[in-house]
């Protein structure tokens, strides 16, 4: 090799050497980002709430561009009662990685739907649902359905729980979502059947008897709605709804 090859060639060399290890550092501090965002989550778990929040501080110094670490911020001040600080981390998480995460997503539009706006939650949990890469999309369907009732608005809700139901025809939580918004709207006679469908699919709850209960009442059947009565007495007698049914019943004597 000529002298020139061989001074090019350690021209080369000491070029790379700097860039090489710049990203080692790089790795390193995205490595030590990961680790402190999991150690947030940990604290925060642990109610320790002052160490959940220095280390999702410290993450984010290292790696403010994870996903991963914003969602875990999102989740600490969330539980701190900083909302605009979490809804922030949330919409910054969304906008790094939500478009290959539908769990960003999902957990994004969770807080939406609690703490800031329902039709932004509503519209994350959309796009979840959309997502090739979410196995469940019946569920943000149905997170969906939560948020737009929550939102006063029963028919979009109504649209998004018959979408999870034509992807998986036995998930409970619509199919007593339906059941309880035809009630609501005078249409007892499909209430019904949302609700038996409900009883066939999961176990009887407290809450899914007294709604058969009001409902029966609603469609004039009276020995249906003392057959609800009966169980909810003997089945949930310490629950909310069995006050209510007593209360009713007192009332009406």
């Amino acid at each position: 090799m000529s002298g020139r090859a061989l001074v090019v060639a350690a021209a080369v060399l000491s070029l790379c050497a700097p860039v090489a290890g710049a990203q080692q550092k790089q790795s390193d501090r995205e490595k030590a980002a990961a680790i402190n965002a999991e150690l947030a989550i940990t604290y925060m778990k642990q109610d320790n709430l002052r160490a959940a929040r220095e280390k999702a501080d410290k993450a984010l110094e290292q790696n403010s561009r994870s996903p991963e670490v914003q969602m875990a911020a999102g989740f600490v001040y969330d539980r701190l009662g900083e909302d605009k600080k979490a809804g922030g981390h949330f919409e910054q998480a969304v906008k790094l990685g939500g478009k290959d995460n539908p769990d960003v997503l999902n957990n994004a539009a969770v807080f939406q739907c609690r703490k800031g706006s329902k039709k932004r939650g509503e519209e994350l949990f959309l796009q979840a649902a959309a997502s090739p890469l979410y196995r469940m999309p019946e569920v943000a369907f149905t997170n969906a359905g939560h948020c737009a009732r929550a939102d006063g608005r029963p028919k979009d809700a109504e649209r998004y729980f018959r979408q999870a139901l034509a992807r998986n025809p036995n998930m409970p939580d619509p199919l007593l979502s339906l059941a309880d918004i035809q009630h609501e709207a005078g249409n007892d006679m499909q209430a019904r059947a949302f609700v038996q469908r409900y009883h066939e699919a999961a176990p009887a709850t407290a809450q899914s008897v007294w709604l058969g209960y009001r409902i029966e009442r609603g469609a004039g059947d009276s020995a249906a709605a003392e057959e609800y009565a009966r169980r909810l007495r003997m089945e949930f007698p310490t629950s909310v709804e069995a006050a209510q049914l007593f209360e009713q019943e007192r009332k009406s004597q």
